[in-house]
């Protein structure tokens, strides 16, 4: 099998060789992630940082959401979590381990066009997640920073300048590097999970010393309820407010390439990533949701009280002094600031496994500075748009969360059911219908989240069609492989090819017998010149990059290379260079001219991999081959 050289610039000057260091256009190198790998406890810390960095708010917003139900809803979305998002991600894990997650799965039951279309759309989605994660925190930490009494009191009303010094910083840290970027992940998260455990276990003891705190809760519930089934009913109601609590899981299956081992191995500790996670979160969720409740009057979780968006940091100050409270505000602030760390990590690795393959994206896409570049640009204008609003961006991540959450159940429902295994299927759907009715619920009460995504969406789909458009003519082909008897032709021509190109129809014998009389009649070929006919079928034009099996067959005495392939033009182009660099003599390839509409004939090569062949595939040779004596010879009769 020969590979074919790509037309990737060669990077000149210091400036850009930083910029592209490390990059790849090769598939099969995008796939098994960046070369430096590391153990899946360290990897769980940085796509950890935006899960575990929701204990800074999410007891508070389960207070002001279900109130004294706080505790019981709490438990629910921890069951949803451990027994609905858990199962179906690491079966992800299981079924796509370099890393597209549940999209790539998605993407084999909706071929062609159709298929591509919805992954973009599923890709805008993973954008507003991922996006608005950085933006979301990184406003987060800045209201923390603001709301603290040592705050220096110039920066109070600077907002906006704050949080994008503080995207900046982040994009600073993945500008220096990925592995960087996971050690300062894994300090952060030992130190705020030591400091959370430190807040909860007193808070514990302090209801353990109080125990008519307990009692006087549950005569409040037993007052305001008229039973056990109306607070379970309406706990599962307010549920779909606390789904911030349920990111991560997206980033921990996309960072799957970066997991130390081999595909088993990094199969295994991904799958050990996410259940630990998962654990360590809910044990912090119950507990902490728990004590808060206890310990907080509930008017301070309301706008302008001391534990709004802050409970656990309220307990710190209160219990355990200004000093410890301090150091906790400051790991808060850290962790909130560090938490867009796992959404940069899930992008830089989930688009280089999409765009470039699209033809959706340039080749710088394989590098990962570029990219940190380019999302910090976009984060910087979602943050100026929301005036770094937390509030008007949480709908938005939500919104993310659950689509990608819901696509993920849908694929491993569909996955098992296709295998015969009805109980699992049962299972799976069922965790779809939940996380169903948990986005419609949350879309009816913030649309605001569906229209940023549908901004992303259209721009990304946008964006799609001008670049594959202005990429058609790239060679597009990674690989030419010869099967034996091809081989065999090409061996045997003695250096001196001429391919006649035929549109398969018939296939019969008149029709290669009048394609061989046309082509003699047109170009004068001798009667004793060896010839060739190649032909291309198109099974689905809308991949973009492919790899060339090329096989010979006989028919009526004729010999025909066969190729299936994206693009008839392109291919072509491949296979003429490929020829030429295995005999050392410049091919000849034979074409008639094509009737109809040149507009026409582009818009179908762009939609269907055909169209006006012979131009395109001279134009395809011409950018491939800038030399003229080596460039192969297109005749068009």
């Amino acid at each position: 099998m020969a590979r074919l050289g790509r037309s990737v610039a060669t990077p000149t000057g210091p400036v850009r060789t930083w910029l592209l260091e490390g990059l790849q256009t090769d598939r099969k190198e995008i796939e098994h992630g960046p070369h430096a790998k590391h153990p899946w406890w360290r990897v769980m810390c940085l796509t950890g940082v935006d899960y575990f960095s929701t204990l800074g708010y999410q007891p508070g917003i389960a207070a002001l959401a279900a109130g004294f139900l706080s505790p019981l809803a709490t438990v629910f979305l921890v069951a949803l979590t451990l027994l609905g998002a858990l199962p179906v991600y690491r079966r992800v894990a299981a079924e796509s381990p370099y890393g597209q997650g549940s999209i790539a799965m998605l993407e084999k039951l909706a071929p062609q066009w159709w298929g591509k279309l919805f992954v973009l759309a599923l890709l805008g989605f993973a954008a507003t997640d991922f996006v608005i994660t950085m933006t979301l925190s990184a406003a987060d930490a800045t209201a923390h920073i603001l709301e603290n009494p040592f705050a220096p009191h110039w920066l109070q009303g600077q907002r906006v300048p704050v949080t994008l010094f503080l995207l900046a910083l982040l994009g600073g840290v993945f500008l220096m590097g990925f592995t960087e970027a996971i050690g300062i992940a894994v300090i952060l998260v030992l130190v705020y999970l030591a400091l959370n455990a430190v807040v909860v276990v007193t808070s514990i003891i302090h209801v353990l010393q109080a125990p008519q705190m307990v009692v006087d809760w549950t005569h409040t519930l037993d007052a305001g309820y008229s039973g056990p089934l109306a607070m379970i009913g309406l706990s599962l109601l307010v549920m779909p407010k606390l789904a911030l609590g349920m990111s991560g899981f997206e980033t921990g299956v996309a960072v799957m390439p970066v997991v130390r081992g081999d595909v088993r191995q990094r199969i295994t500790g991904t799958k050990r990533l996410l259940t630990v996670a998962a654990l360590v979160m809910s044990v912090f969720l119950i507990f902490s949701s728990f004590v808060t409740t206890m310990l907080i009057p509930h008017e301070e979780f309301g706008e302008g009280g001391k534990a709004s968006g802050r409970a656990l940091a309220y307990l710190a100050h209160t219990f355990l002094g200004e000093w410890f409270g301090s150091v906790y505000d400051v790991s808060t602030i850290a962790i909130l600031w560090f938490a867009g760390a796992s959404a940069m990590a899930g992008l830089i690795n989930l688009v280089p496994r999409y765009l470039p393959r699209y033809g959706i994206a340039p080749e710088w896409t394989g590098a990962v500075r570029p990219l940190v570049l380019v999302f910090a640009a976009i984060a910087f204008a979602i943050t100026i748009i929301f005036d770094a609003d937390v509030d008007a961006q949480g709908g938005a991540y939500a919104t993310g969360v659950l689509v990608l959450m819901l696509s993920a159940a849908v694929a491993v429902t569909l996955s098992a059911f296709r295998r015969g295994q009805t109980a699992a299927s049962i299972g799976f759907g069922l965790i779809a219908a939940v996380l169903a009715y948990t986005l419609v619920d949350n879309v009816i009460e913030r649309p605001d989240g569906v229209k940023i995504a549908s901004f992303f969406i259209a721009a990304i789909i946008i964006t799609s069609v001008i670049s594959r458009a202005t990429r058609s003519t790239e060679l597009r082909v990674t690989e030419v492989d010869l099967d034996p008897l091809a081989e065999q032709w090409v061996n045997g021509a003695g250096g001196l090819i001429h391919l006649i190109a035929n549109e398969p129809h018939q296939r019969d014998q008149d029709e290669y017998n009048d394609k061989l009389r046309e082509q003699w009649l047109n170009h004068r070929l001798r009667s004793d010149e060896p010839v060739m006919f190649v032909e291309v079928t198109v099974p689905d034009a809308s991949e973009f990059e492919t790899e060339l099996h090329v096989r010979g067959e006989e028919r009526y005495g004729h010999k025909i290379l066969r190729i299936e392939s994206s693009a008839v033009p392109n291919s072509l182009a491949a296979l003429l260079l490929h020829l030429r660099d295995r005999t050392g003599a410049v091919p000849h390839i034979y074409f008639h001219w094509a009737e109809g509409n040149p507009v026409l004939a582009m818009l179908r090569y762009l939609v269907f991999g055909g169209g006006d062949v012979p131009p395109l595939t001279r134009e395809v040779l011409r950018k491939a081959e800038p030399d003229l004596e080596r460039r192969p010879h297109v005749h068009v009769g």
